[in-house]
């Protein structure tokens, strides 16, 4: 009978807590996402209108970026709820009363933890399955409504498996490729050919155009130039380089964890570097982990005294420690899409040096 009574407190509190964390975070992440979506329209909504798009252009852009924006605005969102929820609980008293009913704080944090890794398994889906998509729609469209978007020079290099692929600038929604200069390799990686071609069109599923010089690498100190045709020839890419693909490679860079997967293992084209996907998959996969960093950062306001309530300066220190945490882990990530730091200790060394700090701050504090 106690046992049941005891499941059935534990899982009315954990319900209460999850309740307003919930409230808090999502509340949170609508303001910061208003805020990010206000400023990223004002930067954009000149050109929009310009671009005789109106107010169905000005809302396209809004629910198209919404995705992304969601994605980086939620560590942000967890941190400052995080931060409300337990600062209520503090100043109410409420944190006193499941200590004298024996709580302890590595138990209300079991109690968080949760809800916290489940926004985390959210946050990581819309990261892989909608914002990829979101994304690529968005670019295609931006592309397809610049007016001189063949003229504007971007020089996009992406690789297949035997060729890289240079590109001046892509119009009509990635449909159209201006300078094209194509690197042909063999087995080897050695340069076998170089076909330049003015422009190529997307036409029924493939890829077709008119080369105006090839080059045939005959040796190291010979090279030979062949004769061209007038003829539109169609090119020998992969059925995967789609426009859509296209765009998503070389424009807004946002993709699945499965697709960089096939990217790494030369299944599909790629425009990056390997350290760059292992960086990716690792950071989306720990996205859980990140988010109970952000937890932890926040549990310290626990310990003010319900006296001086919101007089403290501790809930500004935790705050100002998890905007350094956020800034901290993007250099590290950065790094490591780089190539400059292996993908592990970009990903890792943040969150183990932060979690290691947050918990000698908290002995420190319960031995006072």
């Amino acid at each position: 009978m106690k046992r049941r009574l005891r499941l059935a407190s534990g899982t009315v509190l954990l319900g209460y807590l999850s309740r307003e964390l919930l409230t808090k975070v999502f509340t949170t992440a609508i303001i910061v996402v208003a805020l990010m979506e206000i400023l990223a329209l004002l930067e954009q909504v000149t050109e929009i209108m310009h671009r005789h798009l109106g107010l169905s252009g000005v809302l396209y852009y809004a629910v198209m970026h919404l995705p992304l924006l969601f994605g980086n605005a939620m560590p942000i969102a967890v941190l400052i709820g995080a931060l409300l929820t337990l600062l209520q609980l503090t100043t109410s008293n409420e944190i006193s009363i499941m200590r004298a009913a024996g709580l302890s704080t590595p138990g209300l944090i079991k109690l968080f933890l949760p809800t916290i890794i489940g926004l985390g398994v959210l946050c990581g889906l819309i990261n892989d399955q909608i914002t990829p998509r979101s994304e690529q729609r968005l670019a295609q469209w931006w592309n397809a409504t610049t007016p001189d978007a063949a003229t504007a020079s971007h020089n996009y290099w992406l690789r297949t498996r035997d060729e890289l692929i240079n590109i001046n600038s892509l119009s009509h929604g990635g449909e159209v490729l201006d300078g094209v200069t194509v690197y042909h390799r063999d087995r080897q990686s050695l340069l076998q050919k170089v076909t330049t071609l003015h422009d190529v069109h997307y036409t029924h599923g493939h890829w077709y155009g008119t080369p105006t010089r090839v080059l045939s690498v005959i040796s190291p100190t010979r090279v030979d130039l062949l004769d061209t045709t007038d003829q539109p020839v169609r090119l020998d890419w992969p059925d995967t380089l789609t426009p859509g693909y296209l765009m998503q490679i070389t424009v807004s860079f946002t993709q699945s964890i499965s697709t960089m997967l096939a990217e790494q293992n030369d299944a599909l084209p790629s425009s990056q570097s390997p350290s760059f996907f292992i960086t990716e998959i690792l950071g989306r996969i720990m996205l859980p982990v990140t988010f109970a960093v952000m937890l932890l950062l926040a549990v310290p306001v626990v310990y003010i005294p319900p006296r001086a309530g919101t007089r403290s300066w501790l809930p500004i220190w935790c705050l100002g420690a998890g905007l350094l945490f956020v800034v901290f882990q993007g250099l590290l990530r950065a790094l490591g899409n780089a190539g400059t730091l292996p993908s592990l200790m970009a990903i890792f060394v943040g969150i183990l040096i932060f979690i290691l700090g947050v918990i000698t701050v908290l002995l420190r504090i319960e031995e006072r």
